[in-house]
């Protein structure tokens, strides 16, 4: 089992010193890696769920700050969850992630895209919150192309994008293209995951029965697109105080890594040592 953890910027801010402070923190604990969250622009009566949003709600670009973790730290490897992929495009953000990855010497790994679940952001960024689904397949999909793609350029025509001959580089480090994890809780994301995925990681509230059903569909939706479901990874969310128990219980459900969170954002610093010593992190 690998063990990441979250660093969450509604909590903490843009505190440079507190999130270098963290990230290497984590880094010399054992952490495989650091995630941090996404969104461009919240708004009054913004609701995830049945939660409403405050609108001042601090959420610095995650691509920055991972920027910014990276000069700080030497193994931690970089993630987001999630990057709300419809709302960017792929070309800049081709561009953005391979930057990262070679500046950081190759810890741009644990990249994981959702949709966003907020109309008004759709709207302020331009972009229809019904198609949304479709313009991520097609954004992961150029993504890759412009990752793989040499000298001799490469084209795309899709419905939301369109290039002829086009060399984007550098490249990321040591490898084709930078995985790409889906994150959602809805059997759409889990769909997605199968046929275009490197992992899955869905979030939320669901039973037993629904997560089992969505990891199921995933694999089965990656043997139907001609890939090995073997291959794609699964992580899940979990609290900081999680038993061994709990972790042998999530093992057995296929689960690959666990991506868990400070319950105290006074001092986290605690609770992740503690945590690390309980699995052992650094040995």
């Amino acid at each position: 089992m690998k063990f990441a953890i979250s660093y969450s910027t509604p909590y903490y801010g843009a505190d440079p010193d507190r999130l270098i402070a963290f990230a290497q923190h984590a880094e010399a604990c054992g952490f495989e890696g650091i995630y941090l969250p996404d969104h461009i622009a919240l708004y009054p009566g913004a609701k995830v769920g049945g939660f409403e949003m405050p609108a001042t709600l601090p959420y610095p670009d995650p691509l920055d700050c991972l920027s910014f973790v990276a000069a700080a730290t030497q193994r931690i490897l970089l993630g987001t969850g999630v990057l709300l992929l419809p709302y960017r495009h792929p070309v800049v953000l081709a561009k953005r992630l391979a930057t990262i990855d070679v500046l950081s010497r190759g810890r741009m790994r644990l990249l994981t895209v959702g949709l966003g679940t907020l109309p008004g952001e759709a709207a302020a960024t331009g972009v229809d919150f019904a198609s949304r689904g479709r313009r991520a397949d097609e954004a992961i999909d150029v993504l890759r192309l412009l990752w793989s793609g040499g000298a001799e350029g490469v084209s795309f025509d899709g419905e939301f994008f369109s290039f002829d001959t086009l060399v984007s580089f550098p490249k990321p480090l040591g490898v084709p293209q930078l995985p790409i994890h889906i994150g959602g809780s809805s059997r759409a994301a889990a769909r997605r995951a199968g046929r275009r995925g490197d992992g899955y990681f869905p979030g939320g509230m669901l039973a037993p029965h629904e997560r089992a059903r969505q990891l199921d569909l995933a694999r089965t939706e990656a043997v139907a697109a001609g890939r090995d479901p073997g291959a794609l990874e699964y992580t899940r969310w979990g609290s900081i105080d999680l038993p061994a128990e709990r972790v042998e219980g999530l093992a057995a459900e296929g689960v690959t890594r666990i991506v868990v969170g400070s319950t105290d954002p006074g001092n986290p610093f605690d609770e992740m040592s503690r945590f690390a010593e309980r699995f052992e992190l650094g040995s």
